[in-house]
């Protein structure tokens, strides 16, 4: 790692949070289907779903904010691919800077971004009924773990973004990605559903990740589930930079 590092890195990721700035739209199309889906399940499916919550709004919140950075790391790849089609990178390698700097940046520009969503889908919630009986600890741990899952999931996009031959290749990883927290506790509790989609839903990492933080909302024990989607999270985050890495390599070798 160059010793210039963490200043090209800095530099870098204020040219990518100037364009983010200078075409706010990015983050207001990522918050806007979130919000669309909290609206129509809270006031038109709510009061047909059973989840042993007085509110549905406090039910749902959490599924409603990994869907947000699902939806949101999609424009990491896009951004990515873009600078890739661009000639940014080969620009960049020309000059002394770090090699992994101009990735880092476009990873720490995801991670600002998706956490203006998730303030503005968080506040929206409120608009809608969400309390929560969460204390300052709780409220700093469910925002490390969407840090962390923030952090797991842009690293996943990293990878479309580089090797992807078509922009709408390069966001269409996402999609499998917003739907995984309909196949999960996120919406209905796992047990009202049929045997092999439960046994999924009760082993896949979105489950644990909710959970956790419901119950952190909630004030309520989180038990074994917060180990598990720290866990799941960390795993992810792993094995998505290493191959997220490789691939930059192999693409500015």
């Amino acid at each position: 790692m160059s010793k210039h590092f963490f200043g090209d890195t800095a530099v870098l990721l204020g040219r990518s949070l100037r364009h983010i700035t200078r075409s706010p739209d990015t983050i207001i199309t990522t918050a806007i289907m979130p919000i669309a889906m909290m609206l129509m399940f809270v006031y038109v499916f709510g009061g047909a779903i059973r989840t042993g919550s007085d509110s549905y709004v406090n039910y749902m919140l959490p599924g409603i904010l990994l869907i947000t950075v699902a939806s949101g790391i999609a424009y990491t790849a896009y951004r990515l691919f873009m600078d890739m089609k661009g000639g940014i990178f080969e620009r960049f390698q020309s000059m002394p800077t770090a090699r992994s700097s101009v990735l880092w940046a476009h990873v720490l520009t995801s991670l600002v971004a998706n956490l203006i969503s998730l303030v503005v889908v968080t506040l929206v919630a409120l608009l809608m009924g969400f309390r929560s009986s969460a204390g300052v600890p709780a409220w700093l741990s469910v925002a490390g773990i969407l840090i962390l899952f923030t952090l797991a999931l842009t690293w996943i996009a990293v990878i479309p973004g580089l090797s992807a031959k078509t922009m709408e290749g390069a966001s269409a990883f996402s999609y499998p990605l917003i739907f995984l927290p309909f196949l999960s506790s996120a919406f209905v509790p796992t047990d009202t559903m049929p045997g092999p989609v439960r046994v999924f839903a009760e082993n896949q990492p979105v489950t644990s990740i909710v959970n956790a933080i419901r119950a952190l909302f909630t004030g309520q024990p989180v038990g074994t589930d917060i180990w598990i989607a720290l866990a799941w999270c960390v795993g992810i985050l792993i094995v998505a930079y290493g191959f997220a890495m490789t691939t930059y390599r192999r693409k500015i070798s």
